[in-house]
C-alpha cells in the first residue's frame, strides 16, 4: 500500500496550520509555474502533512491570479495522497447561517478565466467529475468533527464563479432558486485538476455570509466576512489536527477510483502524444505514461 500524506490547501482567513512539527518550507518547482506560496511540509501525531496557503500570507492573490495548476502538481511532487480544501463561502439556505461548516459533495464550475486542466494539445484525457469528492476522505472529516464537537452539514452543492466582484442580485437570485447551497471562488479548477493528479478531494466550505439575497443582508462586505473568518479559522485548525491524528497512516484505495482516475481517461494515441507535454506530466500522469 501507499504512504499515507495529507495534503491542506488554506482558503481565506487559514495562512497556516498550527500543530505541525518538524516543519521545514519548500518551494516545489514546477513546470506549471510558480505555486500560491512555498509548501509547509511536516507532520501531526507521526503523519505527513503538507500544507499550502492557496493566497498566500496576506492574502496576495485573488481567486483568478491563483495558479491552481502549479498548486496541484506541487503537492502530487510532494507525495500528497488526499487533500483537504478549506474554503470560505456564501451561504444561499437561511439553515446554513454564517459559521456554519459543510461537507461539499459537488461542483458546479462558472469560472472562466483560468486554465482548468492539465492535459490539451498533444495529450487529450478526460477524467470523470461525475462524483468530484473522495466519499472515505469526507467521512474522515466528518467523523474529526464529530470528536472535536464541530457542527457539520455532509451535503451541499458549491458553485464557484470566476470573482473577484460578489455576485449581483440576480445571479444569487438565480444560484439560489436552482438549489445550490454555497458560492466561492477557489474550489473550481481546483477539484478538476487534484482529480487528474489522481489526488482524492474534499472540500471544508465554512459559511462567512448570506451572499446578496438575504432581505437582511442584501450588502456582502470584507470587513463583517473577516470577524466570521477568525471565529472559521480557529474550528478549521481543530479540525484538521483532529483527522491527521485519526488519518489511516496508508492510503485507502478510493471507492469511486479518483486515486485511479487516468487509468480509462487518456484519448491520445501514443504515437501523437506530444513529447514536450508529456515532459510537463511527469509528476501528474507519470504512472500511466510512464515518464
Amino acid at each position: 500500500m501507499t504512504k499515507a500524506v495529507l495534503g491542506v490547501i488554506g482558503g481565506s482567513g487559514i495562512y497556516d496550520l498550527p500543530g505541525l512539527t518538524n516543519v521545514r518550507e519548500k518551494r516545489i518547482a514546477s513546470p506549471w509555474g510558480e505555486s500560491s506560496a512555498p509548501l509547509r511540509i511536516g507532520e501531526i501525531d507521526g503523519l505527513p502533512v503538507v500544507f499550502l496557503s492557496r493566497h498566500d500570507k496576506g492574502h496576495r492573490l485573488s481567486p483568478t491570479d491563483i495558479n491552481y495548476r502549479a498548486n496541484i502538481d506541487s503537492l502530487k511532487r510532494a507525495g500528497v495522497t488526499d487533500l483537504v480544501s478549506l474554503a470560505a463561502c456564501g451561504s444561499f439556505k437561511e439553515e446554513l447561517p454564517p459559521g456554519t461548516f459543510i461537507l461539499i459533495d459537488q461542483f458546479v464550475d462558472r469560472t472562466f478565466a483560468r486554465e482548468s486542466s492539465f492535459f490539451g494539445k498533444g495529450c487529450v484525457a478526460h477524467v470523470s467529475m461525475a462524483h468530484p469528492v473522495s466519499p472515505r476522505l469526507r467521512i474522515h472529516l466528518a467523523e474529526a468533527a464529530r470528536v472535536e464537537n464541530i457542527d457539520v452539514v455532509r451535503d451541499g452543492t458549491y458553485v464557484c464563479i470566476e470573482g473577484p466582484q460578489f455576485s449581483t442580485l440576480a445571479e444569487s437570485m438565480t444560484y439560489k432558486n436552482i438549489g445550490y447551497s454555497v458560492i466561492g471562488m477557489t474550489n473550481m479548477p481546483e477539484a478538476k485538476l487534484a482529480r487528474e493528479a489522481e489526488i482524492c478531494y474534499a472540500t471544508v466550505a465554512m459559511v462567512t455570509d448570506f451572499d446578496c439575497w438575504h432581505p437582511d443582508h442584501d450588502a456582502v462586505t470584507v470587513q463583517d466576512i473577516i470577524k466570521v473568518l477568525t471565529a472559521n479559522a480557529e474550528k478549521a485548525q481543530r479540525l484538521v489536527a483532529r483527522l491527521a491524528r485519526d488519518f489511516p497512516r496508508q492510503h485507502e484505495p478510493c471507492p469511486i477510483g479518483s486515486d485511479r482516475a487516468l487509468d480509462t481517461a487518456i484519448i491520445t494515441a501514443p504515437a501523437s502524444r506530444d513529447p514536450s507535454l508529456l515532459k510537463k506530466l511527469d509528476a501528474v500522469a507519470g504512472r500511466v505514461l510512464k515518464v
